[in-house]
């Protein structure tokens, strides 16, 4: 894979490769652009990802190179302590809660002490505290250098020593956030560095989608009308009645809200724009909000030139107005005729997307998503001269590129895979029960906590159960009480949902005899090696939701333009989710355990052959008692760990 890495980086070319856990995939593409030279841009798919390449791999592997250079660690602005707003927050005081007030004690003695600002150093304060938006900086209230407080800024320090280091480390979001100018972070020397690693690049198609999107919160319109009272109500008090003009935007917010349930749409719901029932009834809201924001903006313009934060609420305002009209003029518009109706025209084939609403209990979300996301991808590509590295684990469907290529939509990439090289048939057994109901029975979930039940039991915990909803979490987790309380097995049981995703795992790894029962955010990124982790268990294949908005466009725009949407969409994305679950059992050359999966599918559908040969080569039984045996088991002779 260094090889492979090395030539395409001499070549200026693209290299997409598949490296199964345990090929040491970091250094085969460290170790070759490292000796290359150059300046390289390495970007992950996590921010812990991103911590460990920066702060263990690339420092090991310049070690043992005995290669001296520069490198930098690069995040987008939310992750730095912004000194100036963190200074009005405390001058302004008025934080609604005691914790607030508290953890924003935190940020000010650690603001005092850091030489990075890097948020993720603080880990007294929670990652979703409410202090963080007050005290970090976005690209709509950032003062850049007009800040006082400009030559201290984390920010900009970051900035200058990615723009002077060697190697730089960066994430899928910011990297991607340049390319889609959403950010200008990254952008001065992207073109400049002549080589770019793309890890856990299987993300990159759904990030793209996000990316080269466009999305508005009811939350966003809320804190600009905030942000208008307080920095209206402090530099320009005698400017316009503040206070009036943004409680009727507030207000006006509030009343879309509402408008929003009475055109039908439930609290949960991911609703595309032609399927809202009374859509029509949406309008008058978004006009009244259209004229409140108007309002606030003509007050703004008056008070042009009297604060430089003040004036950065005039492009953010105009923007929202932007935004807004968009959607008055897509909830006007017809609804479309049946996609399957005829061929789809240039328009729609060259830049396909979907609108749609998401709903919660106070706020919501207007979101167009591309439904290739990968043309934009590609275009990014082609303007960029760098050879570029694609790799993960999970590139591929039964050995093959098709779908991961169709949807980066890169062309003349050279494409190759590397298994893992572990001893599969010896250290792992896959478990497919039998009997077992079809997936959309309504005791599904009750199901798979009695069948995991023996398992978990023999095994004392040390278990993942991975499901594909999170409505399937609580039902497991509430049935596995029940079971471990008939069986007086009082075993720790980690319930996503419960608290951060970071705490179950660092709890998980603190027992040694857990069960974590999670969903998706589960299914990968991490790695625990040795007995704590020996048994995982599957539900059901993640095939995702057919009436989620975006699943059901790109669906009927497949199938329109002549494509199979199941055998190039629907099935590969479920494959590929697949391999990163089953990847979080054998981590290691000396790993034991068992993957249970509990669909029948695999055996009865056709395409569960080609789920099945996209897996590692494990032994297989359909019988418990064999699944039992081998946890129970200890090997005879094991290899050392290297």
């Amino acid at each position: 894979m260094a090889a492979a890495v090395y030539d395409a980086i001499e070549n200026g070319s693209t290299l997409i490769a598949e490296a199964g856990t345990g090929t040491g995939k970091t250094f085969a593409y460290l170790v070759p652009a490292l000796i290359a030279g150059g300046k390289v841009l390495v970007s992950s798919g996590t921010k812990p990802l991103q911590d460990q390449l920066f702060r263990k791999d690339l420092p090991a592997v310049l070690d043992a190179l005995h290669i001296n250079a520069a490198t930098a660690l690069l995040k987008g602005r939310a992750n730095y302590v912004c000194l100036h707003r963190t200074a009005r927050a405390e001058s302004e005081g008025m934080l609604p809660t005691r914790e607030d007030v508290v953890h924003l004690r935190s940020v000010i003695r650690f603001a005092s002490t850091t030489s990075t600002g890097d948020r993720a150093e603080l880990a007294e304060v929670p990652e979703n505290a409410a202090i963080w938006p007050l005290v970090t900086s976005t690209r709509d209230n950032c003062l850049g250098a007009e800040c006082p407080r400009f030559a201290e800024c984390f920010v900009y320090k970051a900035r200058r020593e990615a723009q002077g280091a060697d190697i730089v480390v960066v994430n899928h979001h910011l990297f991607m956030a340049d390319l889609a100018f959403r950010d200008d972070s990254i952008r001065d020397f992207l073109p400049t560095v002549d080589t770019v690693i793309l890890d856990e690049a299987h993300q990159l198609p759904a990030i793209a989608a996000d990316f080269f999107g466009a999305s508005l919160s009811l939350a966003q319109l809320l804190e600009a009308g905030r942000d208008a009272r307080s920095l209206g109500l402090s530099r320009a008090p005698d400017g316009a009645s503040w206070i009036t003009l943004t409680h009727r935007f507030e207000r006006a917010v509030r009343d879309l809200r509402l408008a929003l349930g009475n055109a039908g749409l439930a609290i949960g719901s991911r609703t595309p724009v032609e399927r809202i029932p009374r859509r029509a009834d949406l309008i008058p809201a978004f006009d009244e909000l259209d004229g409140c924001a108007a309002e606030v903006l003509r007050a703004l313009e008056i008070n042009r030139g009297r604060d430089a934060e003040l004036d950065l609420l005039i492009g953010r305002f105009s923007e929202l107005r932007r935004e807004l009209k968009d959607w008055t003029q897509a909830v006007g518009t017809p609804a479309h005729a049946e996609e399957n109706e005829g061929p789809p025209d240039p328009t729609e084939q060259s830049n396909p997307s979907v609108r749609w609403i998401s709903v919660s209990t106070h706020g919501a979300q207007f979101n167009q998503t591309p439904l290739a996301p990968g043309q934009a991808l590609a275009r990014a590509r082609e303007a960029q001269p760098q050879a570029w590295i694609l790799t993960s684990a999970t590139l591929t469907a039964a050995g093959r590129f098709d779908h991961f290529l169709a949807e980066v939509g890169i062309e003349g990439a050279t494409t190759a895979r590397w298994n893992s090289p572990f001893d599969f048939p010896q250290q792992a057994l896959l478990y497919l029960p039998k009997s077992l109901p079809s997936p959309n029975d309504a005791r599904f979930a009750q199901v798979v906590a009695e069948a995991a039940w023996p398992l978990v039991r023999a095994n004392g915990g040390r278990a993942f159960i991975l499901c594909t909803t999170l409505r399937a979490v609580d039902k497991v987790a509430d049935r596995l009480r029940q079971l471990m309380a008939l069986d007086d097995q009082q075993l720790p049981l980690l319930v996503q949902g419960t608290t951060t995703r970071r705490a179950l795992i660092d709890a998980f790894r603190a027992s040694g005899s857990a069960i974590l029962v999670g969903s998706i955010s589960f299914w990968e990124g991490i790695d625990i090696r040795g007995d704590a982790l020996s048994l995982v268990v599957i539900d059901k294949l993640p095939f995702a939701p057919p009436v989620d908005p975006v699943v059901e466009a790109k669906i009927r725009y497949l199938r329109r333009i002549g494509r199979n949407p199941f055998n190039e969409y629907q099935l590969p994305e479920a494959i590929m989710l697949m391999k990163q679950g089953v990847g979080r059992l054998i981590r290691d050359e000396t790993d034991r355990g068992v993957l249970m999966i509990l669909d029948e599918r695999l055996l009865t559908k056709p395409y569960g052959k080609v789920v099945l040969a996209s897996l590692p080569p494990f032994a297989r039984t359909r019988t418990e008692a064999e699944a039992i045996e081998f946890l129970t088991r200890r090997p005879s002779t094991g290899r050392a760990r290297t």
